[in-house]
């Protein structure tokens, strides 16, 4: 009688709640019995008791007279021990329907059964010190996001950026501002609880406490924080009931002024696979995209980590490696670091040389054997000019269709960026290369004998693209 009894009440519950909410909290509740019209269901956890007090109580309450009457009541039977193979778990009993439940005991049953696991997270910030914004090179790729983490950072919670979330590409310091935000909070104020946590771990820390039983200590401890750095929140996608979680602990801490901080590789209106509710949510605040670092902000992140060091380099060399890597600052830096690290062990200068020897066992389109100078070398042996007139101020004829063949090329066979290609031909800008590409391509168009060249070429250029 108490199993139809309740899949009654499922039907009227369903068909008035969200099927993802009824998926999650409803689902998995089992009848336990039904006498002198007092209906016992048992749930998981704690915690999940509290939730449905907390957030359908009145829906079960209506459910529950639907089907048993006005004097219908409801009877919790909560899981507080799992139990094994050969012992049951272990439950308690709480009534349904009250607002006035210790979220801390449940019958005499203690809720924190692990405080070794509320002990590690309380007294573990995971914030790296040497993120600071004093070595977070500013430009204008990034101006926007730190100028608004720094506000924030100087009244948490307080202004108008509340939740902050920066979002763009793999490596480009994302991760670095979140932290200086943080580092910059603590130093002003250490009494501040701040934590940084990937939401990888934050979904692993989730699951640990669901199969330990441990939850109300995870949802105590980040509804406890001032400021809560979720990095990468990308990674909650399709994860259903983490996201539940993070939506009941977003809503507390924003509801209690409390700072959220959040990165992503894409901006908020591009996150497939999270529940609208929460997107819509971290539409609040403030959203600012990180992009990849220009040519001057570049430059400026190599001489920064050089003197760092206490290393000096030639301008050509710090121009060539900022021109030559054009992708993200984490290869950047990289790369600094490896050559930095081979001149040490080398004992040797770093110059150009070095650096580009260097590179080719680092960037991709260098290390490959159809590489800007390969280009450079394959054509002015085609056209019978010297190599080194590609990259010459000369205007003469013969060399200049050269010089635009081989930007042609670069910029087809490469992933060198149009003022990287035209730094590789003697320092000429971005508009040389964008009117050299055209040049060839209205000469395809229109000399056939042009045109059987550039396809000499090509299968030259495709040969080596086979062999690399």
């Amino acid at each position: 009688m108490h199993v139809e009894t309740w899949e009654k009440c499922l039907l009227f519950i369903r068909e008035r709640i969200p099927a993802q909410s009824f998926s999650t909290w409803f689902e998995p509740i089992q009848p336990v019995r039904l006498h002198n019209e007092v209906l016992t269901i048992q749930v998981p956890s704690q915690f999940f008791y509290e939730w449905l007090e907390e957030n359908y109580v009145h829906l079960l309450k209506q459910a529950i007279k639907s089907q048993i009457g006005e004097n219908g009541r409801l009877e919790y039977s909560v899981v507080v021990d799992r139990g094994n193979d050969s012992v049951q778990p272990t439950t308690v009993s709480v009534s349904g329907g009250s607002n006035n439940h210790n979220k801390n005991r449940v019958n005499g049953y203690d809720a924190y059964k692990n405080p070794d696991f509320y002990r590690e997270l309380k007294n573990n910030s995971n914030l790296n010190s040497s993120y600071r914004f004093d070595n977070f090179i500013e430009g204008d790729c990034n101006r926007l996001a730190r100028s608004a983490g720094f506000a924030v950072a100087q009244k948490p919670g307080i202004t108008s950026f509340n939740p902050l979330m920066f979002y763009g590409g793999v490596g480009l310091g994302k991760t670095h501002l979140v932290q200086a935000i943080g580092n910059e909070i603590i130093s002003a104020d250490n009494t501040k609880k701040i934590i940084y946590v990937a939401s990888e771990k934050f979904t692993n820390q989730f699951i640990d406490a669901l199969r330990n039983n441990n939850l109300q200590d995870f949802i105590n401890y980040y509804k406890e924080v001032d400021v809560l750095i979720l990095d990468d929140v990308q990674f909650l996608r399709e994860k259903e009931k983490t996201q539940e979680i993070f939506f009941h602990i977003f809503n507390h801490l924003h509801q209690g002024g409390k700072q959220i901080i959040m990165t992503s590789d894409c901006a908020p209106k591009d996150l497939k696979g999270l529940q609208e509710r929460l997107v819509s949510r971290f539409k609040w605040g403030l959203t600012a995209d990180v992009q990849a670092p220009d040519f001057e902000t570049r430059m400026a992140i190599i001489q920064t980590k050089m003197q760092a060091d206490g290393i000096s380099i030639p301008d050509e060399v710090v121009e060539y490696i900022a021109y030559t890597v054009d992708t993200n600052i984490r290869e950047l830096e990289g790369v600094v670091i490896s050559l930095i690290a081979h001149a040490s062990l080398a004992k040797t200068q770093i110059d150009l040389e070095l650096a580009k020897q260097i590179l080719k066992n680092i960037v991709t389109d260098i290390d490959s054997e159809v590489g800007i100078d390969y280009i450079q070398k394959t054509v002015s042996d085609y056209f019978k000019v010297e190599l080194e007139d590609l990259k010459a101020k000369t205007r003469k004829k013969e060399i200049v269709i050269a010089r635009q063949v081989a930007m042609y090329f670069s910029k087809d066979y490469t992933n060198h960026s149009l003022k990287s290609i035209g730094y590789h031909f003697g320092g000429r800008d971005h508009s040389t290369v964008i009117h050299a590409v055209q040049s060839v391509n209205d000469m395809i168009d229109t000399n056939a004998k042009f045109r059987f060249a550039i396809d000499e070429l090509k299968k030259k250029l495709k040969i080596r693209t086979a062999v690399a």
